[in-house]
């Protein structure tokens, strides 16, 4: 398995190259941003771990590019900002997990171990799920509905295939959040119900048939109505 890793910090880059090389897994290093870009874009990867604070372009820039180009590989962003506004932003360029520093490395390597699994397991189960008229290609990453294309972001995305995996189910705020951004929000927070009404402007507003429903006191389902 082959790794790249995009972290200016040389004390931390030279201890996950360290760690991951005695897990038996190939290491590429590079220091800063444009870099980095060079080597993802040229080259395959399993897993990019991604610092967001790094010379010349940073992390979240350089991961909303990668998207842009259809870079496809799990990205798993390192960062010492660990507010819930900080991972949402991270998650919304396209990030697949966020570990904040400092961390252990055996909680790093299980992040990485649960990415690639997750990851393989889109391709051996390649298809489309669909609900109504809706559409979604786990091989392309896209959405279509009425025959109409619809661009969403990374989360959103995530958010819509964990909708229609559990169709008919009614989720709790903090199921979502937990299964879909992999973190346990504040109570206090709405950034699940944010990114929910993000979805609904995108697949629901223009078609009558609405998909996304409210349980009032209990969460959200996903169905046809």
């Amino acid at each position: 398995m082959k790794i790249l890793v995009i972290e200016d910090e040389p004390k931390v880059s030279a201890f996950i190259k360290q760690g991951l090389e005695e897990q038996q897994y190939e290491v590429e290093v590079a220091f800063d941003g444009l870099i980095g870009k060079k080597l993802a874009l040229k080259n395959h990867y399993d897993i990019i771990l991604l610092d967001v604070i790094i010379p010349y372009q940073n992390g979240l820039e350089l991961c909303k590019e990668l998207r842009e180009h259809d870079v496809q590989t799990p990205i798993l962003m390192l960062t010492a900002l660990g507010t819930t506004d900080d991972k949402v932003t991270g998650f919304d360029a396209g990030a697949d997990d966020y570990l904040v520093k400092p961390f252990e490395f055996q909680e790093l390597l299980a992040r990485i171990k649960a990415l690639t699994k997750r990851a393989s397991g889109l391709i051996q189960n390649a298809n489309t799920l669909k609900v109504a008229d809706l559409e979604l290609n786990l091989d392309r990453k896209t959405v279509n509905r009425g025959g109409q294309e619809i661009m969403l972001t990374a989360k959103e995305y995530a958010l819509l295939e964990y909708f229609i995996r559990n169709k008919g189910r009614v989720l709790a705020r903090n199921e979502i959040a937990e299964k879909v951004w992999d973190i346990h929000f504040d109570t206090g927070t709405n950034v699940v119900d944010v990114y929910v009404n993000f979805l609904r402007k995108k697949i629901d507003k223009d078609f009558p048939n609405k998909l996304i429903h409210t349980q009032i006191g209990m969460g959200y389902i996903f169905k046809e109505t």
